[in-house]
Order: C-alpha cells, then structure tokens, then sequence
C-alpha cells in the first residue's frame, strides 16, 4: 500500500448489478479494466479484516457471510474497478471499498431490521475501527447504490420504495456517509413482461428530492437496446465498465467541486 496523505471510503452498496455479474462474450470481448496503481484499495471486513488488498475483479468475491450478505461464486466482474479508476483520474485521492452487495434483495431488505443493511453497516462500522486504528486518514466517506430490480419483479410502489430508500439513507448517514451517489436501474430483458419504469423514475426524484443523494449514471438504461445484456437482469462486463467509468467520473467531478 502506497502512502497518501488521504483517502476517500465507500460502501459500494445494493443488488447483483452492484454486485457483478459481468461477463464477456464474442460480440463483447472487453475485460474489466486493471486498477490504475495505487487507486482504490479494498478492506475485507468479513474474510480479512487485518489487511487491505488492492481492488481487483471480481470486488467483494471473498466478502460472505451465512445469515447476511452471502452470495458465493457468484460475483463475476462489477463496475468498482473501473468506478475507482475514473474517480482517482478525477481526485488524485485513492479509494478503499467495503463490498455490501448481494443479488434478488428489495428495497424491505435493507431497513436494518437484522437484514441486508445490518451487515453492511457492521462492515461499514468494522471498516471505521480498522482505518483508525491503522492512523490511516479518511478524507470523505460515500456509498455508491445501484438496486431496485426486485422491486420492480415485485411491483414495490414508488412511494413506498423512496420512504424505505430514506430510511436506509437516514441510518448510513446517521454513521457518517456523507452522499449518495445513486446509479438507477436499467431495464427487464425476460419474459415475464416486467416494467421498472415507476422504480426508474422513483429514483430519478430521489436525486431530486433527498439531499445527499447525486445522480451518478443513468447509463443502464440503454443497456438493453444496445443488447449489453447478458440475460433478464445483468450486463456483460463492458456494460459495467461504462456505467462505472461514468459514474467515478461524474462522483469525482461532484467531490472536486464540492472541495471548492
């Protein structure tokens, strides 16, 4: 690990497309990106709470724990990696991630209620202690969302959707994440005739509603036209690429300004 006078910290937060499911493919061949060196590190709260790793794909593989956040083998490739990059070209400060993703979570599921959530602010909670106890100082402390897919295979209403979304945001900010940076869904691409255009708008008027929360990318919205999706739900890995890229870019550019 490289010595920086400081570091930016983010829970890199929500369902599978968080998560990663990236692949590649004939007609989508790109890989994830390597980490530009000494961009983003990540802390293994659950598997190795003694170190830090550099970022590398898949993020948060390691990261399982029965009765929380569980999800062996089945992270692929995400969009972290290409999300520290644009934002440590943007910042010149380097990123350590907490991984709190787990695929086919609703909204319900991260209220904190010994669910989704309770583990990812344990993680977050272990993450503080260990960069204190460490003297290794933090700058800002963000989470990066990207869920809502099952809430749409539920047909969750968008007024319910943004009151248990401020809930969740209340008791991340309540431990000190200073903004959100939101990432919408894109669209259904199965059979079942799914539409999550009301959750999509719901979280358009989140960025516009809630203070502390910043429309990162809407990029995955022309995912399934563009036919970057590798099944019903996720994308090929340059899907994430893309999306993370912007993402990372326009999340650096809000911080820069923000430093004034």
């Amino acid at each position: 690990m490289k010595n920086h006078s400081e570091y930016d910290l983010f829970l890199f937060i929500g369902q599978s497309n968080m998560a990663g499911r990236g692949i590649t493919g004939a007609r989508w061949p790109q890989p994830a990106p390597e980490l530009l060196p000494g961009a983003g590190y990540e802390y293994r709260a659950v598997s190795d709470p003694g170190h830090l790793h550099p970022i590398a794909e898949p993020f948060g593989a390691a990261e399982n724990r029965p009765g929380g956040i569980d999800e062996p083998g089945r992270k692929t490739g995400s969009m972290v990696t290409a999300f520290v990059n644009a934002y440590y070209t943007a910042t010149g400060t380097p990123v350590i991630g907490v991984s709190a993703s787990v695929g086919g979570s609703g909204i319900a599921e991260w209220q904190g209620e010994e669910d989704f959530l309770s583990d990812a602010i344990r993680r977050w909670t272990d993450t503080g202690k260990f960069l204190a106890e460490q003297k290794i100082p933090v700058r800002h402390r963000y989470m990066l969302w990207c869920q809502g897919e099952t809430d749409g295979d539920r047909g969750t209403g968008p007024e319910t959707y943004k009151a248990k979304f401020r809930a969740m945001f209340a008791q991340l900010q309540g431990r000190g994440v200073e903004n959100c940076f939101l990432i919408p869904i894109g669209q259904y691409n199965g059979i079942h005739g799914y539409d999550y255009t009301a959750i999509h708008q719901a979280q358009l008027e989140l960025a516009q509603e809630v203070p502390g929360v910043v429309l990162a990318s809407n990029g995955f919205g022309a995912m399934r036209a563009r036919g970057l999706m590798k099944d019903s739900y996720h994308y090929y890995q340059q899907a994430y690429n893309e999306v993370g890229t912007e993402a990372g870019k326009m999340a650096g550019n809000f911080v820069n300004a923000k430093q004034g």
